[in-house]
């Protein structure tokens, strides 16, 4: 029997998420599709109950009578597979997107749900459970058995189409009708009208080549000894949240699932932070994965046209800059937690240390991968660009990592990002041998580096805080050794990471910060910290408390071993949007200490 609360939602993110590089869909543990934007990550919704359990829309296997579920992941895929069991008889409900390399080596991946229904014995009897609403549940959705299909409208300004294929009974799926099931069913969503009925052979075979594209991925993965599974599950997931047709890497798959149920911390994440991808980008690279490298690195050259053009700390996955933030109230949001929002209004904030990360990656491509780089003339100037940029910005206020919207301030972390972006041009100067500027660059990397232990620096506290003048700490500067600032052994690191363990930690997790921001007192967790701190005692020396703590973590997550943004620090059900490629790769990073031992 489900479990839910007294809002009559789930009891947790228990979701898998499957997509094929265009979009996704999440699947919740009941077979239930939640959650799916067409035909981009970015799309209007056409299922949206996870974020209205009423009008959101979704499409379920329904059973007649009980059923024992279980749910997990073909091995080495992006293939779900939910199994259904009541002693007698016995089914299972397989989804997936199609994705796999075409004769002409490019990739078919169309905005589709495929979802095939196997008899494995018995006489099940179920009932379909079709409800698409398309374009965020604004106005009316209608569906309409033709010929060969069913096809859903919207009736509302923005016209939109959904159309269904099926070899069972249209008329038993749109009235939910009992069908028992004496062969296998299949189910295609499809963005775009088919020109040709799909039959099944050819549904077998698009799930076969989709199956060897995602074990022929999970091939060029190395094999660890340690933690491999949940290595390979983030990397797949990390995969699964890039966008193929301009190299974008998303935060996350969602919109405003939030941080603390009830509060207003929803936030859209279907965007690529500069910040983020470029963390994704060189974890992914550090498992040899090479093409999201090189295509991400296109993305930005794409990006930055002009020399003297800024960099945003987020686009589009198009490479849009403008993304307008909107609330959309006719929806009640996750657990009532209101409001909704599509885009996002941090797009236009400034934030340092994004140059910082950036350059950290570029500087990972060149060193490890120097025959891949075909761009050096666009990448070099991009490089010395940055350096103009931070040169001319590091010493003014910002908006910080956790893209605060009130006041800007001397954020500790982004001035150690600014220190990294000039400490890493040097040494890409170093590598493609063009030393002219390496001698008054070394002056700005000394003065930032001076200016960091000046003020950031708090005597009282003996640590590093989060920004200069402030008795707050922050688990952001965790990552100062990370990016070389300090080695591990430095004796203000180690006291700024017992300085957070003792204020920040609490009952088994971290906080980000605990000071106040604009809607408050932070109430959960941020799971990136948790592991940012886990590579710290790794850092520092304490390997087995490391080790007790990460595995602690692992049980966190949901049944399939996915995390999303947050987790509750009573509960420690899961919290904001997901899956959260930010908690995926420091999964990884973490995993990777454990292994080099």
């Amino acid at each position: 029997m489900e479990i839910r609360d007294s809002y009559g939602y789930r009891d947790n993110i228990n979701y898998g998420i499957i997509g094929n590089c265009q979009s996704s869909a999440l699947i919740y543990k009941d077979s239930s599709i939640d959650w799916c934007c067409l035909p981009k990550f970015d799309s209007p919704s056409v299922f949206a109950k996870i974020i209205d359990n009423k009008i959101g829309g979704f499409f379920k296997v329904e059973t007649v009578g009980n059923y024992n579920l279980s749910q997990e992941y073909l091995k080495n895929t992006c293939i779900l597979k939910t199994s259904f069991n009541n002693g007698f008889d016995e089914f299972d409900v397989i989804d997936f997107m199609p994705r796999f390399q075409t004769k002409k080596k490019s990739y078919y991946s169309p905005p589709e749900i495929t979802r095939i229904i196997k008899r494995v014995k018995g006489n099940p009897k179920i009932r379909i459970a079709y409800d698409p609403k398309l374009d965020y549940s604004i106005g009316k959705t209608k569906s309409y058995v033709k010929s060969n299909f069913i096809v859903s409208i919207s009736e509302n300004e923005n016209y939109e189409t959904l159309y269904l294929y099926s070899n069972a009974s249209l008329n038993a799926i749109v009235n939910n009708d009992v069908i028992e099931l004496k062969s296998d069913l299949f189910f295609k969503i499809s963005y775009y009208e088919k020109l040709i009925f799909p039959k099944f052979k050819e549904i077998l075979l698009e799930f076969n080549q989709t199956k060897k594209y995602w074990s022929d991925w999970i091939k060029k993965t190395p094999k660890f000894k340690k933690y491999n599974n949940e290595i390979l599950r983030s990397a797949l997931t990390l995969k699964l949240l890039t966008y193929q047709k301009t190299g974008a890497v998303l935060a996350a798959s969602t919109t405003s699932l939030p941080e603390t149920i009830g509060e207003e911390r929803n936030w859209d994440y279907r965007f690529c932070w500069i910040r983020d991808a470029s963390m994704v980008i060189k974890v992914v690279a550090k498992l040899g994965h090479k093409n999201i490298v090189k295509n991400f690195i296109k993305f930005i050259i794409n990006l930055i046209p002009d020399k003297n053009e800024k960099l945003q700390i987020m686009y589009g996955i198009n490479g849009e800059k403008i993304l307008e933030e909107k609330t959309l109230d006719h929806l009640s949001g996750y657990l009532d937690s209101s409001p909704v929002r599509i885009g996002n209004a941090a797009y236009n904030q400034k934030q340092n240390d994004i140059y910082g990360i950036l350059m950290d990656a570029i500087h990972y491509q060149i060193e490890k991968f120097p025959s891949e780089n075909e761009e050096y003339e666009e990448l070099w100037s991009i490089v010395k660009s940055i350096v103009w940029i931070v040169k001319n910005n590091w010493m003014l206020p910002d908006k910080g990592i956790w893209e605060f919207r009130n006041e800007d301030k001397h954020f500790t972390f982004s001035k150690l990002l600014s220190w990294v972006a000039i400490d890493r041009a040097i040494k890409i100067s170093i590598l493609i041998n063009k030393s002219s500027n390496i001698k008054k660059w070394k002056l700005i990397r000394k003065e930032i580096y001076n200016d960091i232990l000046k003020n950031g620096w708090n005597k009282k506290l003996g640590a590093f805080t989060q920004s200069y003048g402030s008795d707050s700490l922050d688990a952001s500067l965790l990552l100062m050794e990370s990016f070389d600032f300090v080695k591990p052994n430095n004796l203000k690191y180690i006291k700024t990471v017992k300085a957070i363990e003792n204020d920040l930690m609490n009952d088994g997790l971290l906080f980000r910060y605990r000071n106040k921001d604009d809607f408050g007192f932070p109430s959960s967790s941020f799971t990136v910290c948790s592991f940012w701190y886990i590579n710290s005692l790794y850092k520092i020396g304490e390997k087995e408390k490391s080790k007790n703590y990460f595995e602690k973590i692992l049980k966190y997550s949901n049944h399939l071993g996915l995390f999303s943004e947050d987790l509750d620090f009573k509960s420690k059900r899961l919290l904001g949007n997901f899956p959260q490629a930010y908690s995926h790769l420091a999964l990884i990073d973490c995993a990777l200490n454990f292994n080099s031992e």
